[in-house]
């Protein structure tokens, strides 16, 4: 199976303007993403961006880059103008965030060996969740799965909801799994899913992936140990410098 790594990238951030173009110990945080994308089993890598600036910075460390439509409404949308643009088939593609300067590569191969299966359409990753404070944020977004590992539903909400039990009791007694949002899709599905036009769940929620359930979509979950440092706003640089200088990556 043939796979393609697709970088969403946009430059206007609501919260955190030009965002992939920010430093972290000399290096811009989508240079950062795409060394770590090309350490793992992916057959390529592309940078989906609506910025020449951005795009001048892909070229200039060597990467791949296609320029995009800028009113697309997600990274979905952006990733599916990527396999029209270009001339390669790829059976399946696997959308890394743009802010997660330091994904893990062996997240990407998990992954990719989900969306390798016959009976997989979708496939994400999941983290058991270990601190309250992120059980109960509306920013981190909870999923709960059956038990053949497909997502049953998504939210910002805790799920499941533990009756009769005060919060501070809820991670003692029951296991809740935090979303990690980096997705595969086979590439027939990605096609599919782009035309679909968003649900109430997705609305009420805010949630991209709610869309694909209520269309009676299946998504494989993986269960990975290992947590994700995003960027969402300037704050997170200097985390994220911190997170460099004790972990030192070398590309591939």
């Amino acid at each position: 199976m043939k796979v393609i790594g697709i970088i969403p990238s946009r430059y206007a951030s609501t919260r955190f303007p030009g965002k992939p173009l920010s430093m972290i110990k000399g290096k811009t945080m989508i240079h950062r993403v795409w060394e770590q994308a090309w350490k793992s089993r992916l057959d390529a890598v592309v940078v989906a961006t609506d910025d020449m600036r951005i795009a001048e910075e892909v070229l200039g460390f060597g990467g791949r880059y296609v320029l995009t439509d800028p009113n697309h409404r997600s990274g979905t949308d952006r990733c599916r103008e990527v396999l029209y643009s270009i001339e390669e088939q790829y059976d399946a593609v696997v959308n890394i965030q743009g802010d997660e300067p330091f994904i893990d590569p062996g997240q990407i191969d998990q992954i990719i060996g989900l969306i390798s299966r016959a009976d997989t359409q979708l496939a994400s990753l999941a983290k058991r969740i270990e601190d309250e404070s992120e059980l109960f944020s509306p920013n981190t977004v909870k999923v709960v799965m059956d038990c053949d590992g497909n997502a049953l539903y998504f939210s910002r909400n805790p799920i499941p909801f533990m009756r009769n039990l005060d919060h501070g009791e809820w991670l003692k007694n029951g296991v809740f799994h935090k979303h990690i949002g980096i997705y595969a899709y086979k590439t027939e599905t990605l096609c599919q899913i782009a035309d679909m036009q968003p649900t109430s769940l997705e609305i009420s929620e805010s949630l991209e992936q709610l869309r694909w359930l209520e269309n009676g979509l299946n998504i494989r979950m993986g269960i990975t140990q290992k947590d994700n440092l995003p960027i969402d706003i300037p704050t997170d640089i200097e985390k994220a410098e911190q997170f460099a200088q004790n972990h030192p990556f070398e590309p591939r």
